[in-house]
């Protein structure tokens, strides 16, 4: 008897293949070896591997944001500060996280519950709809951003760095550049605190550009 799949399964087995393989080893024949199915089984329900990442990006988003409530709402700068550092240490989790997760689109409309509820306590802060929707996509695509360039000095999740960081070697081979051997050490260094010290930037950014006037919040 045929095995039965469906999407559900097919997101599960890539999200649990990703740390495995990577982004570029995650073929819809991989998924298909993984769930002893034949490959043409899965072009049943993804016609390509980008509706193929587009599912499992949706299922990520469902899992992270499962602990959005948990994130303290006190003030419209820690709600969007907290909700930064789950999307990243959620991404961080899987191998080209970032990567698999940015630039797809959600599937369904389940995703539009948690983002009405971020866009609500953002709004509450004191923006205008727009404004905040603006806010949480700025905060977003900094830490897409941050995390794909992290990814790249950490592959494997818990794993040691690619040799090509080394700060140590890399300041060898640019003894005569001290800023661009300075810059290496604030990009590369301790990425836990570049990851905070350019979340500050932008969220003080927000402030003074979307907040309308009179209307600024206590960090």
């Amino acid at each position: 008897m045929a095995t039965r799949i469906d999407r559900a399964q097919v997101a599960e087995t890539a999200l649990r293949l990703l740390n495995e393989v990577g982004l570029e080893g995650l073929t819809l024949r991989r998924i298909a070896k993984e769930l002893d199915v034949q490959a043409p089984a899965l072009y049943w329900h993804f016609k390509n591997k980008q509706e193929l990442l587009d599912e499992v990006a949706t299922e990520m988003f469902r899992r992270m944001a499962e602990s959005f409530s948990d994130v303290d709402s006190s003030t419209w700068q820690a709600y969007l500060t907290g909700s930064a550092r789950v999307v990243r240490s959620f991404l961080l989790g899987y191998r080209d996280g970032a990567k698999v997760f940015s630039g797809t689109r959600m599937t369904g409309t389940d995703y539009a519950g948690p983002v009405e509820e971020l866009m609500k306590k953002v709004v509450a802060g004191g923006f205008t709809p727009s404004a905040a929707a603006r806010a949480w996509f700025t905060v977003n695509t900094y830490t897409m951003g941050y995390v794909i360039e992290e990814q790249s000095v950490r592959p494997v999740p818990g794993g040691e760095r690619d040799p090509a960081y080394e700060l140590e070697e890399r300041a060898r081979r640019l003894v005569g550049y001290p800023l661009a051997i300075t810059a290496g050490t604030e990009f590369f260094g301790d990425l836990d605190a570049g990851f905070e010290a350019g979340l500050h930037a932008v969220v003080a950014g927000i402030e003074a550009t979307l907040l309308p006037p009179g209307r600024a919040g206590v960090e």
